[in-house]
């Protein structure tokens, strides 16, 4: 198990932030984890230049609904990047590995069907300790790193656009 904070980063120095769009997709269920991780993202990206007025907050009922959602935010083409957010922890049912299994599974689809990065952050917990760890806690908050990470994204696709000379490229 990780003991060590998995959230602190370098400033990542993007000239264009500001003008990134960015849809978050937030799961209701679990909320007192799944809130924490977006406030850290969209603290995030503001901090890091993207203006807030380009950062769109979408909450769904819960963790299994990310996929259509994030699917629907890809497809209308309208954002830099996706991050999906969601917290699932495990019970005495197998629903935790279905649940589990299926958003990965639909994060992925988005990835590769569409042209918009989609960022997985679905924490999928033993026990509500380490959710809570793990979304602001000692751990840090994987909210962050999401934000990092869709930053990161967005850079990497317009940088090859550039590379390609496809100026339209992702807008």
């Amino acid at each position: 198990m990780a003991t060590v904070n998995l959230s602190d980063y370098q400033p990542l120095e993007i000239n264009d932030a500001g003008s990134f769009r960015i849809g978050i997709v937030v799961s209701e269920w679990n909320d007192f984890v799944t809130f924490n991780l977006r406030d850290g993202a969209l603290e995030t990206l503001i901090r890091e230049g993207v203006q807030k007025e380009n950062i769109r907050i979408f909450d769904v009922p819960g963790a299994f609904e990310l996929n259509y959602a994030s699917m629907q935010l890809c497809k209308e083409r309208q954002y830099d990047a996706v991050i999906a957010i969601g917290c699932v922890i495990r019970g005495e049912t197998p629903h935790f590995e279905y649940v589990c299994s299926a958003v990965a599974q639909g994060i992925k689809d988005c990835n590769i069907l569409t042209d918009t990065p989609t960022i997985f952050c679905l924490l999928t917990d033993d026990h509500k300790e380490q959710s809570i760890a793990r979304s602001g806690g000692t751990l840090g908050n994987k909210g962050v790193e999401a934000a990092v990470t869709a930053l990161k994204m967005i850079d990497f696709k317009r940088k090859l656009s550039r590379k390609k000379g496809n100026i339209g490229f992702g807008k």
